[in-house]
């Protein structure tokens, strides 16, 4: 059985499987093609020499275009920037075609980027080789989406598209939602943009409810640092360095034998089960043993995280008991034993 029958295969009313660390529950009907819109129809200029392989494509990165956030959102403008792309990947760069495989407008516009990639996206059957990200171009499908999203948010047009987008691309393929990347996940470069970046946690989210049957959790919300429901000391201070952040920044502290820690709090529906994960970058630099206190409802719970790795990603700290109503989720303490920065950025709660 093929990777995408994963999901074909599974399209029974109830069915579940867990993919990739997503529960995945089909609801009887498939992810439809969002509308990409073919080479021809945009009318990009005939290609040759492009390799196509039988083996399926195994991930997503995600691109940004580093052009103009500009306001014309029609899909002339759609068709007119694939076109530029096209032009400038051959005459300039001089590949056989436009590098990535699919490109989504600021308008919300999906279009096949390299010939032949839309033909096996929806035979879900090999794919052709791509040039957009050097070591991942016979593994990764690429898509590109318009604009330079280093501070700025992609219009809400483009990111939903994206989202119906790499649904798409992960039942046809039967790729887990867990594996959409970034490009500087694989090369040195600012691409996809720090802003656009930060999202893909969001947007594996959203993904995964995609192919859920458009189902979400029935409780989930993320507590970033820069949130009303976090809180830290004058001695916690405030970072960019690392590009694995979750968002714009992160706080961080010296350890200490003190109780002066970063606090999350979030206001939950019910008396029930929670799952709590962490995102925090990860460096050689920062604590091997912090210490997060989880505030259950049947006492404090302290888990201790190797902030020298695992950076970049959900963490999971257990799941646990917690009542309704507004309350403090968890704290990163600095009473840690280690040597290193600790570190406080994003909490997520999930109940289950």
């Amino acid at each position: 059985m093929s990777r995408r029958n994963i999901f074909r295969g599974a399209v029974v009313l109830g069915a579940a499987a867990t993919v990739g660390g997503f529960t995945v529950t089909t609801a009887g009907a498939a992810v439809p093609n969002p509308g990409i819109a073919s080479c021809s129809t945009w009318g990009a200029r005939s290609a040759s020499g492009l390799s196509q392989i039988a083996t399926d494509a195994n991930k997503i990165i995600i691109h940004h275009t580093a052009t103009a956030n500009q306001a014309d959102v029609t899909q002339a403008a759609a068709y007119r920037l694939a076109r530029s792309i096209q032009n400038y990947h051959m005459d300039s760069q001089g590949w056989a075609d436009t590098g990535q495989h699919f490109t989504v407008s600021r308008g919300g516009y999906a279009m096949e980027g390299r010939h032949y990639s839309l033909s096996h996206l929806s035979s879900g059957n090999g794919m052709v080789v791509g040039a957009h990200c050097p070591g991942q171009n016979s593994q990764g499908i690429g898509i590109e989406n318009e604009g330079t999203y280093t501070s700025a948010t992609p219009p809400d047009a483009l990111w939903a598209k994206l989202v119906d987008l790499c649904a798409y691309i992960c039942q046809q393929y039967g790729i887990a939602p867990t594996k959409i990347y970034g490009h500087r996940d694989y090369v040195s470069t600012a691409c996809p943009g720090d802003k656009l970046y930060s999202m893909l946690p969001t947007l594996r989210t959203a993904v995964a409810a995609k192919l859920n049957g458009g189902g979400t959790p029935s409780f989930q919300v993320v507590i970033d640092n820069g949130s009303a429901g976090f809180t830290a000391g004058a001695n916690w201070a405030v970072s960019t360095y690392s590009a694995q952040r979750y968002g714009s920044n992160y706080h961080y502290a010296d350890p200490a034998a003190v109780s002066d820690g970063a606090y999350y709090r979030a206001t939950l529906p019910a008396a029930a089960d929670y799952k709590v994960e962490t995102w925090y970058p990860g460096d050689a630099g920062y604590n091997a043993s912090t210490p997060f206190v989880v505030f259950a409802s049947g006492g404090n719970k302290t888990v201790t995280v190797n902030q020298q790795s695992n950076g970049g990603k959900w963490v999971d700290l257990g799941t646990h008991a917690f009542g309704s109503g507004a309350r403090d989720i968890l704290a990163v303490s600095r009473w840690s034993s280690g040597a290193g920065y600790v570190i406080a950025d994003a909490v997520r709660v999930t109940r289950v």
